[in-house]
């Protein structure tokens, strides 16, 4: 049996202001902590100038960062770059298709306190974990 990592996802940990490939996954989940702003972006290439990337349609909220409790869902909002919590945690999903034409990396950019995480989701192809491609650089 494969396990999660490299059949359903792979994962960058600590991914604020990272650019992440989507060559090779439907989109990406971020999951952001700290009491900050994130804000999306988009390039065409790694290394590229990441503009930012209205694609935030919905999202979700935790008091707890500790999975003490539930997700809180923000509902249909109007598309927007950025997402601002005073606490806990948010967690929103950017699908391939919302990318520009040509640009296949996106970031999230965080203040001085946030955290990111970032987990490229619906694998064209599963495999192994040790052979993933790497979500970052340019050999991605």
């Amino acid at each position: 049996m494969m396990e999660a990592l490299g059949r359903l996802y792979n994962k960058v940990p600590i991914a604020a202001g990272v650019l992440i490939s989507l060559k090779e996954a439907a989109g990406v989940q971020f999951t952001c902590t700290g009491a900050d702003t994130f804000t999306v972006k988009s390039a065409t290439t790694y290394n590229g100038s990441a503009t930012n990337l209205t694609a935030i349609t919905r999202y979700y909220t935790n008091t707890s960062t500790a999975g003490a409790a539930a997700w809180v869902d923000s509902g249909n909002v109007a598309a927007t770059a950025s997402v601002t919590i005073a606490s806990g945690a948010v967690s929103f999903y950017i699908d391939a298709a919302d990318l520009p034409a040509g640009a296949s990396w996106v970031e999230v950019a965080a203040g001085a306190s946030g955290l990111v995480q970032a987990e490229t989701v619906d694998l064209f192809q599963q495999q192994n974990p040790k052979y993933l491609q790497t979500l970052s650089g340019s050999a991605s």
